[in-house]
């Protein structure tokens, strides 16, 4: 009943957007001579010619900073497609990966385990797994701030003045290379009267998102401001085992802004914004039945089955970022770009979808970062270009225990809390110097060039272990084993009876890479039995899941006051 009241009442709220906006359309029409109508379409040229009229004025509205300057959409020879914040209201998107349904060659998807870390892919370029060494494919920009993980950057669309989808390598323009394209996320800034607007969304599945900002200057060229948004949705299916809600979003996001602008040519903007993400976790779908207990293919593809319930989901993180524009003089502008950010992500990720433990992992994402970039932007007549250099410090820490109690059993009652455990730190310093230039000789011809030169050094330390019993002190430890198997009093593994198997060290072109394996031993049997054991068994068990993502239905009521 409620689906079908939202339903209704969206449908009466479009009806009476559409009878208003048939009444003013009457009123002007009435004052002018009656337009001719085609009899065959029933459209009048003068409603054709309003279409295009309004289309082209949109294309001319949306100014775009693709390639770091301000430039109507139409102007820019690149592939980029961008999307106005009233577009995005209009459509009814909840954040970045709805843009993705309508973008050519985009692919925008929440990850595993998680309502906030995002996997994109253009033109099948991307980054498949979030785990510390995995480079992205696709950089993620807030305001020109590069986001070096994926954690946290399925941004939630509030207070947003645009969203710029750049397909293609990046290199000569932004600071950090990528060679699948960037999205931009761009926030508005504040006006110079005071503001306040709250918007709300009701949709199916119990959706309610709320939505309040303001901002107000307080002296000549100093202005505040600030945006709360609460989202929350009922989940599409329900975890059979827990009891839990999957695919719900219970997110709480914050931003406040203070600008100072003393004149025309000058800007400063200091911003900083925190989320949090207290969502269930995300459970998988099998697509075929278990291969040990039988358990059938559910019917519904957002129920799940997964038993993993440890350790309790929070996902949390911000940062803050400063800006500032200096006009030097005629035509050349310096811009600096300054930002540290934080987050971490734990959670439970069931890979099997099962009761069962068996590939059930435990997963802690940690990562912070500050960048800084400098730039020069040139605008002298037909000569349009920038120069820039870039520096970025990033450490990233991803650590999980693959849980594989049921196999285990299976080997013997001494594996029964068999555990593969892996903690990895990834350090990342990496600067660069970058220029792109473009002459235009006509309207219709124009030359571009650019280079870029980057260092990039990489440090990385994995340890890996195989506990018997047990897993890593980072999860407390393994559960008792689902096959009713008594758990150890204690680890069987010691400290006295580790061995360290040293792996040789790869080097990577500009980067460092270290790897160290530590392989518990058990008081009864040989040290080689439980390394080819480790080495058999998969550490991800990536098949017969599948995630979808259903659009939910939502009605927008929106008001907000300007006071001049």
């Amino acid at each position: 009943m409620t689906t079908l009241w939202l339903t209704g009442a969206r449908r009466a709220m479009l009806a009476s957007i559409c009878m208003t906006a048939f009444a003013v359309s009457t009123q002007v029409l009435a004052q002018e001579a009656p337009p001719a109508v085609d009899s065959s379409s029933g459209t009048s040229a003068a409603d054709i010619q309003t279409q295009d009229e309004r289309a082209a004025a949109s294309d001319q509205e949306i100014v775009v900073t693709a390639r770091r300057r301000d430039e109507a959409l139409k102007d820019v020879p690149i592939a980029v497609t961008a999307y106005s914040g009233e577009q995005l209201e209009r459509q009814g998107a909840l954040d970045i990966s709805d843009i993705g349904d309508t973008t050519p060659n985009v692919t925008l998807e929440t990850s595993r385990g998680t309502n906030s870390t995002l996997t994109a892919f253009i033109r099948g370029v991307g980054q498949q797994d979030p785990v510390a060494g995995f480079e992205q494919g696709v950089g993620i920009y807030v305001d020109d701030v590069y986001l070096n993980r994926p954690q946290l950057a399925l941004l939630d669309i509030y207070d947003v003045e645009r969203i710029e989808v750049l397909r293609g390598p990046q290199g000569t323009l932004y600071g950090r290379n990528t060679i699948g394209g960037a999205i931009k996320y761009v926030t508005r800034r504040l006006a110079d009267v005071p503001e306040a607007s709250v918007r709300a969304n009701i949709g199916s599945y119990k959706q309610f998102d709320v939505v309040m900002s303001a901002s107000t200057p307080i002296a000549e060229g100093l202005r505040v401001g600030t945006a709360i948004a609460r989202l929350t949705r009922g989940g599409f299916g329900r975890n059979l085992t827990t009891g839990k809600r999957n695919y719900d979003k219970d997110v709480i996001a914050g931003r406040g802004t203070i600008e100072f602008e003393p004149s025309d040519n000058i800007f400063f903007r200091v911003m900083g914004d925190y989320t949090w993400d207290n969502s269930d976790p995300r459970g998988g779908h099998r697509l075929l039945p278990s291969l040990l207990t039988h358990a059938p293919v559910l019917d519904d593809v957002y129920d799940t089955r997964g038993g993993l319930n440890d350790p309790q989901q929070k996902v949390k993180g911000g940062g803050i970022s400063g800006r500032a524009e200096i006009g030097l003089s005629s035509g050349f502008t310096l811009r600096s770009i300054t930002a540290f950010r934080k987050d971490s992500s734990i959670g439970p990720i069931d890979f099997d979808a099962l009761p069962t433990v068996d590939v059930d992992v435990p997963g802690l994402y940690a990562n912070k970062q500050f960048s800084q970039e400098l730039q020069l932007v040139i605008e002298r007549g037909p000569l349009n270009g920038l120069v820039g250099a870039y520096y970025l410090d990033a450490d990233a820490r991803t650590a999980f225990d693959v849980r594989a109690y049921t196999t285990g059993a299976v080997l013997g009652p001494i594996f029964a809390g068999l555990t593969l455990g892996t903690d990895s730190k990834i350090a990342t310093k990496t600067w660069a110097l970058f220029g792109d230039f473009t002459y235009d000789f006509s309207e219709q011809f124009s030359l571009s060039v650019g280079g870029r030169y980057t260092n990039d050094r990489r440090k990385g330390d994995i340890v890996r272990k195989t506990y018997v019993a047990g897993g890593s002190p980072t999860f407390g430890g393994s559960a008792p084993s689902t096959l009713g198997l008594p758990r150890p009093r204690r680890p069987i593994s010691t400290p006295s009876a580790r061995t360290r198997l040293s792996r040789p060290e790869r080097r990577f072109p500009s980067s460092r890479t270290r790897r160290t394996t530590s392989t518990s031993a058990i008081r009864r049997g040989s040290k080689a039995a439980v390394s080819t054991l480790a080495a058999r068994l998969p550490r991800r068990r990536v098949t017969h899941l599948r995630r979808r993502r259903r659009p939910s239905r939502s009605t927008t009521i929106w008001h907000s006051i300007r006071k001049p």
